[in-house]
């Protein structure tokens, strides 16, 4: 458990994990590839689903694999250094600094990438289980969100069921609160039937609406 990791190893999971996750890939790629400021670009968000609506899908790509792979990162490197426990602990602030960068003012993302990044690293059988539940949401309902949501949900559970540490069922938790966190709007438009479905016609790219 973390309280068996000194309080060295914790600050360095801690922060080094904050600070590999708010890198923000999204931001960065759209700026080198002469798009501008991705905030101000459709849904304003810095992941790779606002990225796409730029209509450049490599960039996308390159969004979604720097944000996942960062994530994977700060698991990795924790648990190579220190341990089960401390990968799960970088883990999880690697996912905080995502959705909270101080690069940007602490405005960030959404976390699903970086969320199936850290679990693929901490525990790949439980990362599996969320993509697998991901895609079959997707297919049936065509609703990105939801799938999200219904995997992140899962998540502890798959934790448990599969006898992982309790630190990654924490993991888990922690991040799925997260998730559900930053979907509010997400949820509050599934639950009007006004959220947009995978595959549906996009608009052009516009500037973000001032909340």
């Amino acid at each position: 458990m973390v309280f068996t990791l000194s309080p060295v190893v914790v600050l360095a999971c801690l922060v080094g994990g904050y600070l590999l996750g708010s890198i923000p890939f999204g931001v960065l790629i759209a700026r080198q590839a002469g798009l501008g400021d991705l905030r101000k670009i459709g849904s304003g968000n810095i992941g790779a689903t606002n990225v796409l609506r730029t209509g450049r899908k490599d960039l996308a790509l390159f969004t979604l694999l720097g944000d996942g792979g960062k994530g994977l990162a700060a698991v990795l490197i924790a648990r190579a250094l220190w341990g089960q426990d401390a990968g799960a602990l970088a883990g999880g602030a690697a996912f905080v600094g995502h959705i909270f960068p101080v690069w940007l003012g602490f405005k960030g993302g959404k976390g699903v990438a970086t969320f199936f990044g850290v679990l693929l690293a901490a525990a790949w059988p439980v990362g599996v289980a969320a993509a697998a539940t991901w895609i079959a949401m997707a297919a049936v309902f065509r609703y990105s969100s939801l799938a999200a949501l219904t995997a992140v949900a899962l998540s502890p559970l798959f934790a448990l069921g599969s006898y992982q540490p309790r630190s990654v069922a924490a993991l888990c938790l922690t991040m799925a609160l997260l998730v559900y966190a930053r979907h509010r709007e997400n949820i509050r438009r599934l639950m009007d039937g006004q959220e947009t479905r995978i595959g549906a016609a996009k608009t052009p790219p516009s500037p973000a609406t001032p909340e």
